[in-house]
């Protein structure tokens, strides 16, 4: 199931995926995550929004990362992997999306229902 969720200080749905992500993962204002993850940038000389960047501050976290099994590469959804994992909280990410899953719930400014997922971060 999806629910809308953008805590985008002006409203905005491109371009802060990550940030939007992080922030529901790790339950920050939106401005908070975008200062972890830019300050995680300069550290590592890369953009905040960079997969890099974004997935050392959950890691910072207690978060950990995991490889979606390819066993079925167009037909495993975000909302197939909400279903499979109705209890804790997830970052998803296609590779040039990201998402929240948070008990069941996917956390997105559209619904990102039918993407592909690639890798899950997951709270050990």
């Amino acid at each position: 199931m999806w629910q809308e969720f953008n805590n985008n200080p002006v409203g905005r749905k491109v371009g802060d995926c990550a940030v939007r992500a992080v922030s529901a993962a790790l339950d920050l204002p939106w401005e908070s995550a975008y200062a972890l993850m830019a300050s995680n940038g300069f550290a590592m000389g890369d953009m905040p929004s960079s997969n890099a960047v974004w997935g050392a501050v959950l890691r910072q976290n207690g978060f950990s990362r995991q490889n979606i099994a390819d066993t079925c590469p167009d037909c495993y959804t975000f909302a197939d992997f909400a279903n499979d994992n109705p209890v804790g909280v997830f970052v998803v990410c296609t590779g040039t999306h990201v998402a929240t899953i948070k008990n069941g719930v996917i956390l997105d400014a559209w619904d990102s229902s039918n993407e592909i997922p690639q890798f899950v971060w997951y709270k050990a």
